[in-house]
């Protein structure tokens, strides 16, 4: 019984978060990547078929299998990341008239976002040589 409402909360956690991910494609406050990524990481504990159709996406499969495999974020991801979420917070905190409090919350996030897509490596690390004793 707790091993099913486990599986259940995850696919719940999954659903929630691709909901998520979709809505964030139109609303630049929600970020589509990390809410993909924590699909990913909720159906590969409860559902291997819709876990393998999220890697099998055309834009976000790759995204999550450099993620999964290799703690990746290409470096063309962070790009695009960096300029969208640039033009959409700065038009945010230039042209909506929003209480101050509001447009440092905003900035503090999207600096946190991309301080931490850019300190993730943008390439997998080479394996390291086998040593051979001799």
């Amino acid at each position: 019984m707790v091993q099913g409402t486990k599986r259940l909360l995850y696919l719940f956690f999954g659903f929630l978060c691709l909901f998520l991910g979709v809505i964030g494609i139109f609303l630049p406050i929600l970020p589509t990547t990390p809410f993909a990524l924590l699909a990913a990481f909720f159906f590969s504990r409860s559902s291997e078929k819709l876990h393998a159709w999220l890697l099998n996406q055309k834009h976000l499969g790759p995204v999550i299998s450099n993620w999964e495999k290799h703690g990746v974020i290409r470096k063309p991801a962070k790009i695009t990341a960096t300029i969208m979420m640039v033009l959409l917070f700065s038009y945010t905190l230039i042209f909506v008239p929003v209480h101050y409090g509001i447009k440092i919350v905003v900035s503090l996030t999207g600096i946190s976002v991309l301080s931490f897509i850019w300190t993730r490596p943008s390439e997998p690390r080479p394996n390291p040589p086998l040593h051979s004793q001799e």
